[in-house]
């Protein structure tokens, strides 16, 4: 629960223990409401892998330059990462959140076609 909310709550339940009506108690009492609210707002985002698919036509080099500029990937790691996607057939880039993911699946995705490859970007939900 939010500290603002908190304090809300504490002064409405102090300003009805002070009134010395029995019934305002019951119409003051806004806290369930509160934290309906609250754990309703704090879902965690759905997250998603970013996915390379092999191809037989992507020079490896172009796939390493991809995971380095759109992954922020040292060289080892992206040569690693392009090994995996050369041997298994996919490697996971990284998991974001819908919009990261789409967004980095897209510029990889025209990326490729701007340099005449057919690399493929995919996402799928983690």
């Amino acid at each position: 629960m939010l500290n603002s909310q908190h304090v809300a709550i504490k002064r409405l339940k102090a300003k009805s223990q002070r009134n010395t009506m029995a019934n305002t108690n019951d119409w003051l009492n806004f806290e369930h409401l509160a934290e309906d609210k609250v754990r309703e707002g704090l879902k965690p985002p759905s997250m998603y892998k970013v996915i390379l698919n092999n191809d037989d036509y992507t020079p490896m080099e172009f796939v390493i330059d991809v995971v380095q500029k759109f992954f922020s990937y040292d060289v080892e790691r992206a040569t690693q990462l392009m090994l995996k996607v050369h041997y298994h057939g996919k490697a996971i880039c990284g998991v974001f959140t819908a919009e990261v993911a789409e967004t980095k699946a897209a510029q990889v995705n025209n990326y490729a076609r701007e340099n005449h490859h057919p690399l493929l970007c995919t996402l799928e939900k983690a």
